[in-house]
């Protein structure tokens, strides 16, 4: 590929999961996600196998490469390994998956079903600051913590940390403002919904232009990934915005 340009933000490719009790191991996985695959069986199987046929659609997408010669790094796929250059963020939920490319690293994507959580609240007493407890606990609406949360989690996988200790890293106001730990300018969130899901992404980048996302056809049960996978609907964004530098007291 080319060198990475930061103005360009990335682009989530998503698609729900087929239905299938024992789908078979397609050829074009490599040795390693033959061998990681081989060990696991019903949802476990599917959403992996389901998750690497869309690594690749998303690559193919990206960067013109045939999608059967794609293929992310042995292990946690966060970048590619052909064509090189590009940084992956995966999320899968209730039978969705979704994938983020980008050529700029620091990339983070989270799903969520609209309906999940019916007692969010004591996630938000236990793990949020005391001003968005205050204002989510006050509009006590499930989809704003919905927002709140899939920022968060999308927010620390590009910045590469985990939940314990660290959700309180971005803090989100009632306008959805974004208040982040780093030190410097170049991050952007994005929340947006599908269907019945909502998405998040968070993505290092300079410029202004507005990441872009489809649902995809579902995939059939063969995966078969040489042929690039019909979109069917695109990603509604609710809003992009900075995420601010937290001010020192």
């Amino acid at each position: 590929m080319t060198d990475s340009n930061p103005d360009i933000a990335p682009t989530v490719w998503l698609c729900r999961e087929p239905e299938s009790d024992d789908p078979a191991i397609p050829q074009w996985l490599t040795a390693f996600e033959q061998a990681t695959v081989a060990a696991f069986n019903g949802i476990r199987r599917q959403e992996y196998l389901c998750s690497r046929w869309l690594i690749r659609q998303a690559l193919a997408g990206a960067s013109g490469t045939a999608g059967a010669e794609c293929r992310p790094v042995d292990g946690r796929p966060v970048c590619s390994d052909h064509p090189p250059g590009w940084h992956l963020s995966l999320s899968h939920s209730h039978g969705f998956s979704a994938c983020a490319v980008s050529d700029t690293p620091g990339l983070g994507l989270d799903i969520e079903p609209r309906n999940r959580h019916p007692h969010w609240q004591k996630v938000v007493r236990r793990w949020f600051t005391p001003s968005e407890q205050a204002w989510l606990l006050d509009a006590n609406d499930c989809e704003d913590f919905l927002k709140v949360w899939t920022l968060k989690e999308a927010w620390l996988k590009a910045t590469g940390r985990g939940i314990a200790g660290n959700l309180q890293t971005l803090e989100i106001t009632p306008d959805f403002q974004l208040i982040g730990d780093r030190s410097d300018e170049s991050w952007m969130a994005s929340s947006g919904q599908v269907g019945d899901f909502l998405l998040a992404l968070v993505y290092h980048q300079s410029g202004h232009s507005l990441p872009s996302g489809s649902l995809l056809q579902t995939p059939g049960e063969l995966f078969e990934a040489s042929q690039p996978a019909r979109p069917i609907a695109p990603v509604d964004w609710l809003f992009h915005n900075p995420v601010n530098i937290r001010k020192q007291e």
